[in-house]
């Protein structure tokens, strides 16, 4: 689960990009006294992440707004299931409705591709890992995605990890650096608790990177006879990690090879938000008429 003083920050920018000055048709249209229930509707199937970030987009914009959970994070629902309800200052609801959204269909969307993912490679050694490929001030919320997907978290940024990529080795290439001697360097000077990857794009890169004292290689846009290829000659002196080519149609030979990893940077640059909706509960007037009637009468609710 998100830090809640992260989730309070991202969805207070998102609340005050749409709503800079106010809601300029809620306070004109709705009255203030005015309240409303709505339920959170899945128009399609999918598995749910973000519930509370859902609820605090309503929570910053009004305190007595309530927010009740019909479903977990991590939770896969069907097509037409109530996930929560809504109740409160109508308002409120209203001001907070489309930023709500948002952030918990994109997380949903991340999650239930995800989900996809791990089902794929189900019966392999390998974990499905999201990379830095994320929205720009949503990484934490999407990694969070990721995880109630049933996937694992790559680095969260570049100060938790040593990792020389293509562009890194170039520039080493350039310089006439041999490269088992930089990066026995580079770990001679980073902290004893940090990790060092390596990003290779050929096999015969491998042994000097083994040297080097790797403990992760990443193979990068490798075929699949060459990622098996590259796992025997690794042979467990480091973690292998996949990356690059890796869709749905590719990911379950990939995992099949015998790597310990496949990240997928689709599972957050390229995601498809789920189709969810917040539909206001209005009872129709004749309904609450028979219900006032009932009320009089000392007839208790739900008596046919």
């Amino acid at each position: 689960m998100t830090d809640t003083r992260e989730i309070e920050r991202i969805v207070s920018a998102a609340l005050d990009e749409d709503a800079p000055w106010g809601d300029l048709t809620g306070e004109t249209l709705i009255p203030a006294d005015a309240t409303a229930t709505a339920e959170l509707v899945a128009r399609e199937p999918g598995v749910l992440s973000g519930v509370d970030v859902f609820a605090a987009a309503f929570r910053l914009v009004d305190p007595s707004i309530a927010v009740e959970p019909l479903a977990r994070d991590g939770e896969p629902f069907a097509a037409g299931a109530v996930l929560a309800t809504v109740q409160g200052p109508a308002r409120g609801i209203l001001r907070a409705e489309r930023v709500a959204l948002n952030l918990l269909q994109r997380m949903s969307g991340i999650a239930t591709l995800t989900a996809r993912y791990v089902a794929a490679v189900d019966g392999t050694r390998a974990r499905i890992v999201d990379t830095r490929k994320t929205t720009p001030g949503l990484r934490s919320l999407e990694r969070q995605a990721v995880r109630d997907g049933g996937g694992r978290n790559h680095r969260r940024s570049l100060s938790d990890a040593i990792m020389a990529k293509d562009n890194h080795l170039a520039v080493l290439t350039a310089g006439g650096v041999d490269l088992a001697t930089a990066l026995r360097a580079a770990r001679d000077r980073m902290p004893h608790t940090a990790h060092l990857e390596v990003e290779v794009d050929r096999i015969d890169q491998i042994a000097a990177v083994l040297d080097g004292g790797a403990d992760t290689i990443m193979l990068d846009n490798f075929t699949v006879d060459e990622l098996r290829e590259g796992v025997a000659l690794i042979d467990g002196r480091a973690v292998v990690e996949a990356s690059g080519g890796v869709n749905l149609d590719t990911v379950a030979a990939i995992a099949a090879t015998g790597v310990d990893v496949v990240s997928v940077g689709a599972l957050t640059h390229s995601v498809r938000s789920l189709d969810l909706g917040l539909d206001v509960v209005v009872e129709a007037p004749g309904d609450q008429r028979a219900a006032d009637a009932d009320a009089d009468a000392g007839v208790p609710a739900g008596h046919p």
